[in-house]
């Protein structure tokens, strides 16, 4: 009796597990149970279900699962009607570091779907890259990986080809977030070297420069010579440098060569660049137009001195040259005689004009030959009047000497 009571206990122990297993958040025999109210409210089941499959190969499968691992029915804590959102189910189940791969509570699965890595039933639309080990999200994380590897590489690229004059090429294989992130930084890091390089080039032209400013032989430091561009932009100073040089030593041999033109001296130099010869000459050549021209201006003003040329006191043959033919060039003086001369011949009171007082000689002396004329002028016109009153007077006693020799007859 007594062991008979012992067998009915034992029984109804295993009954009680079989009721426990059958209901809501566990799974049965058949690796599957029914929604309860609340999961179906929430939207996260409808009616009877399996889970990881269901069915007997399931069953089959748990019940191999279960006696090569005894512990993992023990890890079988929650089921996907135990939360009340999906975020929960996605919060639970990263939490845990679950994946499709790593499932002890057979969460995945849920809805017949399974090993899928999406834990229970994803709404529909939902970022399923929120979720961990899901091929979502192992494509964001590597997507970002991709992102962070380009964008390094990219831009150490970029900064290298830019501070070496480089230019730009954005050519690139590989994933599409490792492409768009490598030319975003390539080309920052592009303008960040160019910059740099530019810089470079700035300094090695001024060194150029001051090279060139002291000598004419050109010698490319090596530091220079690396790079063409860098080499170049080292020449083109040198020879900015030399030209300014250049310039500056034309104007002084120019200035000297034009100092000693008017001194008419000529000592031109010798043993140096033919531009400076050049400039000398050229500076002599007009310091020469300035002297002659000085001396035409002598000559020119002294026409308005003298009646007559009168050869001036010069040691040198060409200033007289250069005297004489300022002093026929002046046309000044003819409208000076012609004024004076028309003064004196109509008679007027002698005045020289202001404009004329410095040719005040020559003013006078024409006057005086105007007022010559008009003197004589004057004389004839008297003679002639006097002359034909004795004819009118002769003519009248004529006629009385005719009349009274009639009146006697």
């Amino acid at each position: 009796m007594k062991r008979f009571t012992i067998l009915l206990v034992l029984l109804s122990l295993l009954s009680i597990q079989n009721i426990v297993e059958a209901h809501s958040g566990r799974t049965d025999s058949s690796g599957g149970h029914n929604c309860s109210e609340k999961s179906q409210a929430k939207g996260l089941c409808t009616g009877y279900h399996y889970h990881n499959g269901g069915g007997e190969s399931s069953s089959s499968s748990s019940s191999s699962s279960s006696s090569s691992s005894p512990a993992s029915s023990q890890s079988w804590d929650k089921d996907c009607s135990d939360f009340g959102s999906y975020e929960e189910v996605v919060e639970y189940w990263n939490s845990k570091g679950y994946s499709k791969t790593n499932d002890p509570e057979k969460l995945d699965g849920w809805g017949n779907a399974v090993d899928d890595g999406i834990p229970c039933e994803a709404p529909s639309g939902y970022d399923t890259s929120k979720i961990n080990g899901s091929d979502a999200r192992l494509a964001k994380v590597q997507a970002e990986k991709d992102s962070s590897n380009g964008e390094k590489e990219g831009y150490t690229a970029g900064l290298n080809d830019g501070s070496n004059g480089k230019e730009e090429n954005l050519n690139v294989d590989g994933s599409e977030a490792y492409v768009g992130s490598y030319k975003t930084s390539y080309q920052k890091g592009y303008a960040e070297g160019l910059k740099q390089f530019e810089a470079e080039k700035n300094k090695a032209t001024e060194a150029g420069q001051a090279l060139g400013s002291k000598q004419d032989k050109l010698v490319v430091p090596k530091s220079y010579q690396k790079n063409e561009q860098l080499k170049t932009a080292f020449e083109e100073g040198f020879n900015k440098g030399v030209a300014i040089r250049d310039e500056a030593k034309k104007k002084e041999y120019e200035d000297k060569g034009y100092n000693d033109g008017k001194k008419d001296i000529n000592n031109e130099p010798k043993d140096i660049k033919d531009i400076y010869i050049k400039a000398y000459k050229s500076g002599f050549e007009n310091g020469q137009i300035e002297l002659k021209d000085s001396y035409i201006k002598k000559g020119y003003e002294a026409a308005f001195t003298m009646l007559d040329y009168k050869e001036p006191d010069y040691e040198n043959e060409k200033y007289i040259e250069w005297y004489k033919e300022g002093f026929e060039s002046n046309k000044e003086i003819k409208n000076i005689q012609e004024d004076a001369y028309n003064q004196g011949l109509n008679g007027e009171k002698y005045s020289v004009p202001k404009t004329y007082l410095k040719s005040e000689v020559i003013y006078k002396h024409y006057y005086e030959q105007g007022y010559e004329v008009y003197e004589e002028e004057k004389k004839e016109d008297t003679a002639t009047t006097v002359g034909g009153l004795g004819i009118i007077i002769f003519g009248w006693l004529a006629r009385r000497f005719y009349v009274a020799k009639k009146m006697v007859g």
